[in-house]
Parts: C-alpha cells; structure tokens; sequence
C-alpha cells in the first residue's frame, strides 16, 4: 500500500493494523466486510486488506467475503464504478494469494423496486413507508450473511460506520455498547472490538474505523493508494462531483471533505430533492437529466389530486379502510396505484431507458431488466384482470421489437372476453372485479390433482369490499351525488377532509 501523502500518521495506522490483525487471529469465525463503494466502506476494506497482506501467508486462514449490495436502482455512475472495482478485487485478491472474494448481492426479483411498484401498485416510498430498504438491501445482505453463519457456525461483519458521520449514527452505535463501568446499555459485548449484531444470531459487529473523523478517511484514502490496483480519484471525483454547495456557501473543511454528497438510489423519494444527482448534471452528466425528471415525477405522486386520480380506494387485502381526523371526519388510506397508472408509468420508464441509451450510448445501462418485465406481466394478468395482455405491447411500442414471453405463461382470456365480461356485469350490476378474480382463480388451479383449498380462497375473495367508489365515500359522510367523470368523480367530494 504505497504512500503518497497523508495526514493519517504511521503511528496511527500501524496501531489501527494491529488491532484488526489481533481480531482476525483470534479465532476462526470467518469475516464478511460491506462494501459500498463509498469512502468510508473503501477505507474500511483497505486497512483490512492492508492487515492480511501484512499477516505471514501461514497466518492467513479465514475467508474474508466482501459485500456489495445492488438494488437494481442505484445511481448509474455509482453502479457501474463500483462493478469495476469488484472486479479488481477479486482479481488482486487471487494474484496476491489473499483469502479475499468478493460478492454482489442482489434482492429477489419479487423483492426490487418495479416489480413492487409497477407490479403491485406500490406507492413512491416515503419517510413513514420506506418499504424499499428492507426488501432490496436488508433482506439480500442478510441472506448472504445467515448462509456463512449456517456453515462456520458464527461470523464477523465488519461495517466502516463512524461516530461523526451523524448524531444519529453515533447515537445508535452508543446504544449498542456497554458504559465504562461493564453495565451494558445495548447489544452484548464479546470483546474489546465485537458486539453482537442487533438482529442475526451467530453475528458479531467490528468497527475498526468508528473513531475516524470524515477529513481522517479523505486524508487516508489520498494518502494511500488501494491495494487491489488503480487510485482513488475516480472516486474523490464521483464525491465532488456530487457535491452541491448549499445556498449560504460552504466551508473549507466541508468543500475538502465533500459534506453533502450522497449517493443512493436515483428513484429514492424519501429526499425532498435529489442534490447529488443535480450535482451530477451540473458538472456535465446531462444523461441523467432523464433520470432526474422521473424521479421528480414520481415526488408529484403524494399530492391529492394524484390520489384521487390514480390510487386505489381499497388496500391489497380488498378491504376499504379509513382513519379519524382531529374533526371528527373519516380520512381515506388510499390503497396501489391504478392498473391505467402503472401501466402509464412502465410506458416513461421504458422511454427514459430508451433516452438514455441514446444519450448515452450505452445499453448496458439497464433501469428494469427482463426478469422484472415477466414478473410485472404475471402480477398484472393473474392479480388484476388483465387480459388485454397488455404489458407486451408497451415494450414493444417504445422499443419497436417484439417482446418475447414464456410459452404458454398467460393463458387467461383476452380483450375481447374482458370487453363481454364488463357489458354483462354491467347489466346485472355485479362488481366485475369479483367475477375476474372468480375467472382468474379457477384458471390457476385448473387440472390440479388437489383443490381443496381453492374453497377457502373463494371465500377470501367473497370477503373483499366489493362496493363502488361512490359507495364508499357516501359512507364516509358525503351525501352529495357523484357523477363519473373519469377519475370515480370523488375529487371535489373528499377534497376537504383528505387534504393535508
């Protein structure tokens, strides 16, 4: 590890070496580092690099796993860096005989992003419903850990978390520690450096850079060059690139150590505004300006007027559910998206993908892959009447090519029948809901050998709250008559007592 100039004295590192060297011999639990790509994760794997190479070869008996975890939304540029460093490791990893692999973890395709939102109509994550993290990162990187932890019995994570990253993170990693005196305040405490994890069994937690300030892992990271080959100014220049100084200026320390630089995903809407990705295009990415403009359409979703125009009256479950205000009123908890809306929204995303390969000229750059298309497709015909088919035919109207579907995946009835269905529940003033999902079930279970509990999902299917919209709202306390003008002519009716 070749040093250039640095702020982090010798003294510092070689101490910081030993103790990551004592914790790795003493005992054979084998290590799994998370790896991000980001400063703090880059500095971690580094200095643990830098104490196995520094280790005789005899010494070198554990597995080291290095982890990265991809949700499929990651931020274009942060994603293709960070496959090109994986592959470096592996490929140093095995030249310098080190006991180094490293992984990408992915989340199942039930789990990603689009096939939750597109597919079952989920809404844009916000901070009270961020149901994003624990199916595409959470769920993924512990999977990865239970499978060591059924082989070698008990694991090491070694996280590059810090006490100044934020007061929040600090406050948590002081939760999980015992105080001075042995009383323990958290997590149980195996050693000077290892704690339980808060959530896997058979998990320890070493920090080894937790006392590191921000301007100590720039000074290290310049400073030093990363053992797995190449420097680090792709990745000082990814963070000043998406740095974006606040309105009042920023100050020397922060503009040095990049302050405000965030990276995530590039459809993540729990941020008011996504200033890194501004940043970006600023300092010239104009090929994210796509990428941009979809996600701030997707911050448009939590108005009320969306609402009343493409969200769902009933929850998945079929139940229709509401919660009392302050005034006594009944307020509406909105359930998916529309079928029209995510169908609407599949047809931008696909252009955007389409804009950007042109942009670009790249078609690498994947925002949906293929798999989640089939997914979405299944969701769509078995779960919400869609025998029109319809997802094949936006794929193919954006990219002018046929997309190609497992033989005989969708055998329900077509647009044709649908159009006779809707006319004859019409007359007989039967939810056509009910009678699809009556069609869709017999067809899934058509030909099994065993039925038995096909009468028990008639009967939930029975159960669902099968009234109109008009219905609905009339209960909730409207009595003036709505007309159907195209979005369940509920707009002006609730606006009152579902506005914010």
């Amino acid at each position: 590890m070749p040093q250039v100039k640095s702020n982090v004295t010798t003294e510092k590192l070689d101490e910081l070496i030993h103790v990551i060297q004592q914790t790795y011999l003493a005992d054979n639990r084998p290590w799994i580092v998370g790896y991000s790509g980001g400063k703090d994760s880059t500095c971690t794997l580094q200095v643990v690099w830098e104490a196995l190479k520094r280790l005789p070869p005899e010494k070198r008996s554990k597995k080291i796993y290095s982890i990265s975890s991809d949700t499929y939304v990651e931020m274009p540029l942060i994603e293709q860096y960070l496959h090109k460093q994986i592959s470096m490791l592996n490929q140093a990893a095995t030249d310098q005989k080190l006991p180094i692999e490293a992984y990408t973890v992915e989340p199942d395709v039930d789990e990603t992003f689009w096939v939750n939102m597109i597919g079952r109509g989920y809404p844009a994550p916000y901070r009270n419903f961020r149901w994003c993290t624990d199916r595409m990162k959470i769920k993924p990187t512990s999977r990865f850990i239970k499978e060591k932890i059924a082989t070698h019995g008990e694991v090491v994570v070694v996280l590059g978390v810090r006490y100044s990253e934020s007061s929040a993170r600090a406050g948590s990693m002081q939760s999980e520690r015992t105080t001075d005196s042995g009383k323990k305040v958290g997590r149980k405490i195996f050693s000077k450096y290892l704690s339980q994890h808060k959530d896997l069994a058979g998990a320890l937690i070493f920090s080894p850079i937790e006392d590191w300030s921000t301007e100590d892992v720039w000074e290290f990271l310049r400073g030093y060059t990363p053992p797995w080959g190449g420097n680090h100014s792709e990745l000082e220049r990814l963070y000043s690139n998406a740095q974006k100084a606040d309105d009042d200026g920023e100050d020397n320390l922060a503009l040095k150590t990049f302050g405000n630089s965030r990276f995530g995903c590039w459809t993540c809407t729990v941020v008011q505004r996504d200033l890194s990705m501004e940043a970006f295009i600023e300092h010239g990415e104009d090929w994210l300006k796509p990428l941009l403009k979809f996600r701030n359409d997707l911050t448009l979703t939590f108005e009320q007027e969306f609402k009343f125009k493409h969200r769902k009256y009933r929850r998945r479950t079929g139940r229709v559910e509401t919660k009392d205000t302050k005034n006594g009123q009944k307020k509406l908890i909105w359930g998916p998206f529309t079928l029209e809306y995510r169908q609407t929204l599949l047809r931008k995303l696909l252009e955007t993908q389409k804009e950007i390969y042109s942009l670009k000229n790249d078609k690498s750059l994947q925002l949906i892959r293929k798999k989640e298309l089939y997914r979405i497709r299944q969701l769509w015909c078995n779960e919400e009447g869609d025998w029109a088919d319809s997802l094949p035919q936006i794929y193919e109207d954006v990219f002018k090519e046929r997309f190609e579907v497992p033989r005989d995946d969708w055998s329900g009835m077509g647009k044709a029948e649908h159009a006779i269905l809707q006319e004859v529940c019409a007359q007989n003033k039967i939810p056509k809901g009910l009678v699809t999902e009556l069609f869709d079930l017999e067809r899934r279970h058509h030909g099994m050998s065993r039925r038995s509990k096909i009468f028990d999902k008639i009967d939930t299917i029975f159960k669902k709250d099968w009234r109109t919209r008009e219905e609905v709202f009339a209960e909730i306390g409207h009595e003036m008559p709505i007309k159907d003008d195209g979005i369940g002519g509920i707009h002006n009716v609730l606006e009152e007592n579902n506005s914010r």
